[in-house]
């Protein structure tokens, strides 16, 4: 039985299923962790195509549930995925799932912490929006720069409320991660890009030198884009401002 307060909304159109396997391009040599396998509607018909998938289930009554009918190359895992350390899992090269929406920006950021050829995973539309934003626009954020940064983030279709059960209130996305071979821009410290990229964020509505000047104080009058706000910068701009105060720093 689903529990909502768990974010438990469980895919049910297997059409739905077949496109999200699709979409991760699996073969037989892949080992793929699933985040919230839930019923195994993703599980099952994923072990039959690839050579191991390591499924990390939060709910125990559907952890148990699932131990007595999983394939053998299956290994199931009980825990809370935010609280794992996923270092001690087998090694996996793909991660499909069907999130609870509440985890989803500690779990992509955590995702983008390691190495991976894809991921296909189930947003709320409106987080998918974030994703993918373009500057100037309100949904542009911080998470739309680390996506960005590391990955081609692309929204492959959206689901309607229908798909699941119980039906959520509101529509979901498929989106894919496919980790960038080439960086479309690098930086002389990614620590201090995303300490700098979080910093204007979180005060996006202040200009970007009011927004730094409790990191550097009054050196931030002079930065590039200083009368500016985040929400304005490309990317690649916030890339150039950071090494800028990198330097300063040394």
């Amino acid at each position: 039985m689903p529990r909502p307060r768990l974010g438990q909304h469980f895919l049910q159109d297997h059409a739905v299923v077949q496109r999200h396997l699709s979409y991760a391009n699996l073969t037989a040599k892949d080992t793929v962790l699933e985040i919230g396998p839930g019923t195994g509607v993703l599980t099952f018909p994923m072990a039959a195509q690839v050579q191991q998938v390591i499924a990390v289930e939060l709910d125990e009554s559907l952890y148990q549930q699932l131990q007595k009918k999983t394939p053998n190359n299956v290994t199931l895992l009980q825990g809370d995925i935010l609280q794992l350390d996923w270092k001690t899992f087998p090694a996996w090269n793909k991660v499909l799932a069907n999130i609870p929406y509440e985890i989803s920006s500690p779990l992509t950021f955590q995702l983008l912490q390691h190495q991976f050829d894809c991921a296909v995973l189930m947003y709320q539309k409106d987080f998918a929006q974030r994703m993918v934003a373009q500057p100037h626009t309100k949904e542009y954020s911080r998470l739309t720069v680390a996506l960005y940064y590391y990955t081609h983030c692309t929204i492959m279709e959206e689901i309607p409320p229908t798909s699941f059960s119980p039906p959520p209130k509101i529509e979901s996305c498929l989106v894919k991660l496919v980790p960038r071979t080439t960086p479309t821009f690098t930086v002389e410290d990614e620590t201090v890009f995303f300490d700098i990229v979080k910093q204007v964020f979180l005060h996006r509505r202040k200009t970007i030198k009011n927004a730094l000047s409790p990191l550097i104080g009054t050196d931030a009058n002079n930065v590039s884009y200083a009368d500016q706000r985040a929400e304005e910068l490309t990317p690649e701009q916030l890339g150039h401002l950071s090494d800028e105060i990198y330097y300063m720093q040394k």
